[in-house]
């Protein structure tokens, strides 16, 4: 479909007359359960050394805990993705709400390293379906505002830690930590199991037009071409739904997927190692803490705002300009890191994660604009799993790197990642089947 036609429909009518409700309830529900997801990752820091102690065990124990999150987390996306399309939300956002609340419960009876592991990883399969689904019901409702309402979504997933920290911090004690998990699981679990119960998938051809176009998203392949001055068409355009086989078929899609491991890995790096890198270039405490309270903060307003502005210009100039940006605001970071400038350093935390989060953001509205939203959740799932190769460089490849080399020379290589991220953005443009 064309932007001009898109513009000319009111989808949110179309919505209210299938849901009996605003469709904003869907993101809304959404936005909640991926807030509630969120100290998964952005909450282990602080109850590590509790747990590690609890069990008497070095915190470098610990340390594979969140590298299987990383794993599970974007690796069962695309199966999840993949059965959603199929057969709705419902079911899966049910045994999210299981593993997600089950395994904080059941971490506050943990007497073992490999239940810690075992426990981790399971509620890090319900973190991913819950991701899968709530980035997707913004794609699958909005096809006229898809960068602001995957915005919201991922936004409450980085912030939404943010209401969750101070409750943690006060009580990450090894005789406190146990309720801790205990009561953010229960809480985790119900609220996801609510929004469940509101979650729902947009009948087939219910955004497109009726007649012509609505066969062709029922069927296709027997979609017509339709030939313009400038030549074929773009596919999504004749309402072409991309299945992820057709889709793994375009260029297009494996430079977003070098793309999307690149961006993934400058920032997952500077997220998991900014305190690190603070306090070995000499930085005060003060400095390191205030760097790391600032990252989700700084992280979900840019997946907001970001994604708002995409939906109002050209997408892939949106990707290149911000993930340039974060490369630059990397390299900012070892400069006044390495002068030991704190609020320099600071504000270019502050850029970098501004710029690189939005990722979560673009990736997937593009993925919709290109391929559609009929297989928006395996088509999506699948580009997500460049977060796994991303989190590998963030951690190992760049721990690696310090040793070899240097703290700034690391966080410098995150920042040329960053770059040619958004370089290879330029290259994008919709396929043409």
């Amino acid at each position: 479909m064309t932007a001009s036609s898109q513009s000319d429909i009111d989808y949110a009518a179309r919505a209210r007359d299938v849901l009996g409700f605003s469709r904003w309830w869907q993101v809304a529900a959404a936005a909640v359960m991926m807030g509630l997801i969120s100290p998964y990752q952005y909450v282990w820091s602080s109850i590590e050394s509790p747990i590690a102690r609890s069990l008497e065990l070095d915190p470098t124990a610990l340390g594979f805990v969140f590298t299987l999150f990383v794993i599970f987390q974007a690796g069962s996306q695309f199966p999840v993705g993949w059965y959603r399309d199929r057969h709705g939300p419902r079911r899966l956002t049910l045994l999210a709400g299981v593993l997600a609340g089950g395994g904080y419960v059941g971490l506050a009876y943990a007497d073992q390293v490999w239940q810690l592991y075992l426990l981790y990883s399971l509620g890090a399969i319900g973190v991913g379906i819950v991701y899968t689904v709530a980035v997707n019901t913004a794609l699958k409702w909005f096809p006229d505002r898809r960068g602001l309402t995957t915005g919201v979504g991922t936004m409450a997933f980085a912030g939404g830690s943010a209401l969750f920290v101070p409750y943690v911090r006060a009580n990450a004690t090894v005789a406190g930590y146990p309720d801790v998990l205990r009561n953010m699981g229960i809480l985790i679990g119900a609220g996801i199991l609510v929004g469940a119960v509101v979650l729902r998938d947009p009948p087939t051809g219910w955004a497109g037009a009726t007649g012509a176009s609505a066969d062709a998203e029922e069927n296709p392949a027997e979609a017509p071409e339709e030939e313009t001055d400038g030549g074929t068409t773009p596919a999504h355009a004749r309402g072409k739904q991309y299945t992820w086989r057709e889709m793994i078929r375009t260029w297009q899609f494996w430079l977003m997927y070098v793309m999307f491991v690149f961006a993934s890995g400058a920032g997952l790096m500077l997220t998991a190692k900014v305190v690190s890198f603070a306090q070995n270039v000499e930085l005060n405490a003060v400095t390191a803490t205030a760097g790391a309270t600032l990252l989700p903060l700084a992280g979900g307003v840019g997946r907001l705002v970001v994604g708002d502005i995409s939906d109002r210009v050209d997408r892939e100039r949106a990707m290149a300009i911000s993930f340039t940006l974060c490369g630059l605001g990397l390299f900012a970071v070892v400069w006044f890191g390495v002068t030991q400038t704190s609020l320099g350093f600071l504000a270019a935390v502050v850029i970098a994660t501004f710029f690189w989060s939005p990722q979560y953001t673009l990736f997937p509205s593009v993925v919709g604009d290109y391929y559609g939203q009929k297989h928006s959740s395996a088509n999506y799932a699948l580009l997500y799993s460049g977060k796994m190769w991303g989190g590998i460089f963030g951690g190992g490849v760049a721990g690696w790197l310090v040793t070899q080399t240097s703290w700034p020379t690391a966080f410098a290589v995150g920042g040329v990642l960053a770059l040619v991220s958004g370089l290879g953005a330029l290259l994008l443009r919709e396929p043409e089947d």
